[in-house]
């Protein structure tokens, strides 16, 4: 299940429009005909579309149930009157709608006090008529595609508790005058193209528990003022345009359950009076340009389940004090400039599924504590500077799906239980200084998607167990010391999409089994002592996109099945033995853009139209 937050706000403003769409239609033999006839005049100047959905907004007698009730809108579709015969709830929401509201009869209306008219095709400007309606308590013109500015009468809606602009083509700023809307409890203004500073007055509306207004081009500084807004529970301000500081005044609301600030351009330190903000279960800043440390009074959010700082510009030591957040599922401290160990006391974060500190200058051993996570699913540390053996206990909760530890200066061998990886994983090792027998190390991975273990010191041969990894799309083991022959029945393990084998020690012929591997686009066994003849069947594969066999001892002619692998971009034949003429069916390779055949003993010429379209390989 979609666990994001994108996702989660979304389901949220499903609920809260779910929760309207019943209504009571009481039949009332009373109601004036004016509010009636104003709806029919908007129906009227609505697209045919909305003619089956809006079928029962009529005049004819068989609504009626009574004399003076056939004008009465209080049985129609999405129509709720009070005991007068008002209207006073008009929910339109999914019914198909399509046109504006320039004719729409907000005068008629001064009873109204609920309007949904969400997820429609209703589109032209917000009027600012809308301001007529003085008694409305429920406003959602969501998903939509209104255009044009939030109008300022927009502010005369002083009974107004929820706000929803969701989804639309609304551009301006925001109204200084929504600050007036005193009684509003949740406001949600995102996926719009707004822009202009984040109002001040904002700090006014002290009853508001929810702000959306993520994903617009809003600017300028966060004010400080939003710390007076003390009921706040969600506030999300993500992906804009925001720069400046994080206002320590945020600290003040003491209520907060939700803080997204991400992907703007923040700049300056995390304030330490965020730490106050106790109730605080995310806390997401990540994709900023924030500098300092992280501060330790984060340590008293102890119902953290979700921090993100990562792709910022933090420096210094993760804190100790992290390790208090016990509820923390999700940890991504990723692409920052942090140094020094990692602390130990990660290990006490037993509910942790993620954790991220990929590409920061850690240095120092991973600490055994780390092996106590047994819920953790992802583990990246990899692109720093991390040194020593790894845990022996690192994988005991069998959870791990997306296993990172690459481009470090990590030795020893491999205790990892790799066995108990019982759920689609990748495991990246590479670039690091590892030993051991890969022969004995790795066993049969059933669930094992993508395997990197390229540029260690591993030694030994191939194993068949690869074969058997019926869902490997990716092995890579370039640049180590494995010597012996490749096994045939690597050709069974029929998702590999890339083989990168080179820079090894392999011998004997490069079993024609490979040729069964029609989802391989990716082969490189370059650098090696391969001998004997290419397989007709290898260069005929149907997905392949780039062969590279140079650099072995392979003999005999280039096999005239190269031209059914129509695909093939990049091919890398230099530095073998390769006698007779040149196959006239590489000319039918029109997608090749690289070929190398240098340092070879073939005679006869290249095909014209590959002398013209291909390059030489770049060194």
């Amino acid at each position: 299940m979609n666990s994001s937050p994108e996702f989660k706000r979304f389901m949220s403003l499903v609920a809260a429009l779910a929760l309207f769409t019943t209504f009571t239609v009481p039949l009332l033999a009373h109601a004036s005909p004016i509010e009636a006839q104003a709806l029919l005049k908007w129906k009227s100047n609505l697209g045919n579309h909305s003619d089956s959905s809006l079928s029962s907004w009529t005049p004819s007698p068989h609504n009626a149930t009574g004399s003076n009730s056939t004008m009465s809108p209080c049985a129609w579709y999405g129509i709720s009157c009070n005991q007068a015969g008002s209207v006073i709830r008009l929910n339109l929401t999914s019914a198909y709608v399509q046109g504006t509201l320039d004719e729409f009869p907000f005068s008629s209306l001064s009873h109204l006090m609920y309007m949904d008219l969400s997820i429609n095709s209703l589109s032209g400007y917000i009027p600012p008529q809308i301001g007529l309606l003085s008694n409305l308590t429920y406003l959602d013109l969501s998903i939509n595609r209104f255009m044009g500015k939030i109008p300022s009468e927009i502010s005369h809606l002083t009974r107004l508790t929820i706000l929803h602009l969701v989804s639309n083509e609304l551009n301006g700023s925001i109204p200084q005058e929504i600050g007036q809307m005193h009684l509003l409890t949740e406001v949600a203004l995102y996926s719009n193209q707004l822009n202009g500073p984040i109002p001040s007055s904002l700090g006014n509306l002290s009853k508001l528990t929810t702000l959306y207004v993520y994903n617009n081009s809003l600017s300028s500084y966060i004010p400080p003022e939003m710390g007076s807004m003390t009921n706040l529970e969600v506030l999300h301000m993500d992906t804009n345009l925001l720069t400046g500081p994080i206002p320590s005044t945020l600290g003040n609301l003491t209520k907060l359950i939700e803080l997204h600030l991400f992907a703007n351009e923040l700049t300056g330190s995390i304030p330490l009076e965020l730490g106050k903000s106790n109730l605080l279960s995310e806390l997401c800043l990540n994709d900023n340009n924030l500098i300092g440390s992280i501060p330790p009074t984060l340590g008293n959010l102890t119902k953290l389940a979700l921090l993100y700082l990562y792709g910022n510009q933090l420096s210094g030591h993760i804190p100790d004090e992290i390790g208090n957040l016990h509820t923390m599922f999700d940890l991504e401290l990723s692409t920052n400039q942090l140094i020094g160990p990692i602390p130990s006391c990660l290990g006490n974060l037993t509910n942790l599924r993620s954790l991220f500190l990929r590409e920061n200058h850690l240095s120092s051993s991973i600490p055994e504590s780390l092996g106590d996570l047994v819920n953790l699913v992802v583990l990246q540390l990899d692109t720093n500077q991390l040194n020593g053996s790894l845990p022996k206990n690192l994988c005991q909760g069998g959870s791990l799906q997306n296993f990172t530890l690459s481009h470090n200066n990590l030795t020893g061998s491999i205790p990892i239980r790799l066995e108990k990886l019982h759920k689609p994983s990748r495991v990246h090792l590479e670039e690091n200084q590892l030993t051991g027998n890969i022969s004995k190390i790795f066993g049969v991975y059933p669930k094992l998607d993508f395997i990197d273990m390229s540029f260690n010191k591993f030694v030994g041969e191939i194993s068949t167990n690869w074969g058997s990894c019926m869902c490997l799309t990716h092995l890579r083991i370039a640049g180590n010391n494995i010597t012996g022959n490749l096994p045939p029945e690597i050709g069974n393990a029929t998702r590999l999409g890339e083989i990168d084998l080179s820079f090894n020690g392999l011998l004997g012929e490069v079993p024609k089994e490979f040729g069964k591997l029609t989802s391989l686009e990716k082969l490189n066994l370059s650098r090696n002592q391969f001998l004997g003849q290419i397989s007709p069947e290898i260069v005929s594969l149907p997905s392949l996109l780039k062969l590279d066999l140079s650099m072995n001892r392979l003999s005999m002619s280039i096999p005239q099945t190269i031209g059914n692998s129509s695909k093939l971009t990049h091919l890398y034949l230099s530095n073998n033995q390769l006698s007779q003429d040149i196959p006239r069916q590489l000319g039918m390779l029109i997608h090749l853009s690289e070929l190398d055949l240098s340092h070879n003993l073939l005679s006869g010429g290249v095909p014209a139209r590959i002398q013209h379209a291909a390059k030489p390989r770049e060194t």
